[in-house]
């Protein structure tokens, strides 16, 4: 609700449908029956698991001054029915928080991966060339330097512009945004309209909502019918599939020598990488702090959105030579040992290659890699992380990520089942924080070990939702009191 503000329903509606209504005094929308209160308008919108529709007689009878919905529900005059309830929800929501969307100017980031370390970047590029930016993604949301806590990648769409509002207010000119494929098929950024947006991959993930690639990818695509202008990831298959596909002004990036931007000579170390960043005729040489293949294309992206948004690279190498990265994202733990600690978010097998094969590169000793699969979710990909971390790992320790419902041993024994016809070494330590006491144990002189699938998260979540602190830097630093009692 809206701290006791109220509109008329005309003023909502501006004039999308027509109605004998329109004068009624609405004193809040939402789609949530749960939240409705005298003079509320109740959306009715039908979920995986529950229908609003069912429920809209009782709404009325609970104080709802009308209903929107998608079928003739017998409610007469109280009843407003359009063709698409929860993309209309998302105009409502637009005009009761004064269309914010319109007062700020968007890049949105979508993709299997790197959306979190692209959108952090762009947001540093906007901010140290006298922007103020709101960041809405997995991590957190940001106004400016104002953190705030976020429960989706991309928020609800009354929270989403009620967010949008705030950053208004607060005198916000740019909104960086990761945009999940839920957010788009679920309508949840209402008329958003991207002045620039990305797309960085897609591979296996989230098929247990989705169903098949087919209809993952087309999720996806949704975010460039809403766009002025793309920067597409031709490295990628889906990406040179969308990049022949969409008819806004674009551009393609790689790491590959091609594209309109691409990276060329491209040096990896352990405390950072160096590359020649190529744009038409000229090349510019970059030395950034992060290390990592995926972090040059995500960097290159990042470069091709600021482009656009007005900033020159020669203004954006300053700041990227000087950006130590995201946490969580190829991030090294201080350990004062003679062997490194890499906590990543990695927890699809794409992006468990990713960031093994660009650490197996700088590795001069063994390559230890510690991770597990979510419960709850996709379990065909389980055997697929098994086999990805086989392929550059030299030792791996399996355990439990976010069991939720689902038995941990359960869970492991199908994530083996991707070993089967390798011979790379594992162990399987279930509890998370005794695997990394293993893994710190048996790591010697120039060993890396990968701590994968958690990244910035710094909790496990347990049956019935529970949710239980675990932050990986804190547990690493509990196992070096332990390794040096010993």
């Amino acid at each position: 609700m809206k701290g006791g503000i109220t509109m008329r329903l005309y003023e909502l509606l501006e004039g999308k449908v027509r109605t004998e209504l329109e004068n009624l005094e609405i004193t809040g929308i939402t789609d949530d029956s749960r939240k409705v209160q005298e003079g509320s308008l109740f959306i009715c919108v039908k979920g995986g698991s529950f229908d609003g529709h069912n429920v809209a007689a009782e709404m009325i009878q609970k104080g709802a001054a009308a209903v929107v919905a998608e079928r003739d529900l017998g409610l007469g005059e109280r009843q407003i029915i359009v063709e698409n309830s929860r993309s209309f929800y998302g105009e409502l929501c637009a005009a009761w928080f004064g269309h914010p969307e319109k007062k700020l100017r968007f890049i949105g980031v979508t993709g299997t991966n790197g959306k979190t370390t692209i959108t952090n970047v762009i947001k540093k590029l906007l901010t140290e060339n006298g922007h103020k930016v709101g960041l809405i993604g997995t991590i957190q949301n940001e106004i400016g330097n104002r953190i705030i806590h976020t429960e989706n990648t991309t928020p609800m769409v009354y929270d989403l512009m009620k967010l949008y509002a705030e950053m208004a207010d607060e005198g916000c000119d740019y909104v960086v945004m990761e945009v999940s494929s839920f957010g788009l098929v679920q309508y949840r950024i209402g008329p958003t309209h991207f002045e620039t947006a990305v797309f960085t991959n897609l591979t296996q993930d989230h098929l247990d909502y989705h169903g098949n690639m087919e209809n993952y990818y087309q999720a996806k695509r949704m975010l460039f019918d809403k766009c002025d202008y793309a920067v597409v990831n031709i490295d990628d298959e889906y990406g040179k599939r969308l990049f022949e596909e969409i008819s806004c002004e674009k551009s393609s990036y790689s790491c590959c020598g091609r594209g309109d931007f691409y990276a060329d000579a491209i040096k990896l170390r352990a405390n950072g990488t160096s590359f020649w960043l190529c744009c038409g005729e000229k090349s510019y040489q970059l030395n950034l702090l992060m290390t990592g293949m995926f972090n040059v294309a995500n960097v290159t992206a990042s470069v091709a959105a600021c482009l656009r948004a007005g900033i020159s690279i020669e203004e954006m190498i300053a700041v990227l030579e000087k950006y130590t990265g995201v946490r969580g994202r190829c991030e090294i733990i201080p350990t004062g040992k003679n062997f490194t600690v890499i906590c990543d978010y990695a927890h699809t097998p794409d992006a468990l290659e990713n960031i093994l094969s660009s650490v197996k590169e700088y590795t001069s000793g063994k390559l230890m890699c510690l991770f597990g699969c979510g419960g709850n979710r996709d379990r065909t990909k389980r055997p697929k992380m098994a086999a990805a971390a086989a392929k550059y790992a030299d030792f791996l320790i399996v355990t439990s990520d976010n069991p939720r419902d689902e038995d941990p041993e359960a869970i492991i024994a199908e994530i083996l089942t991707g070993l089967e016809g390798t011979d790379v070494p594992y162990e399987v330590v279930v509890e998370r924080k005794a695997a990394i006491l293993r893994g710190m144990q048996l790591a010697q002189n120039g060993d890396v070990l990968v701590l994968a699938g958690k990244g910035h998260e710094d909790y496990q979540i347990l049956a019935g939702g529970k949710h239980i602190h675990m932050d990986e830097r804190e547990i690493v630093k509990e196992c070096l009191t332990l390794i040096d009692s010993e």
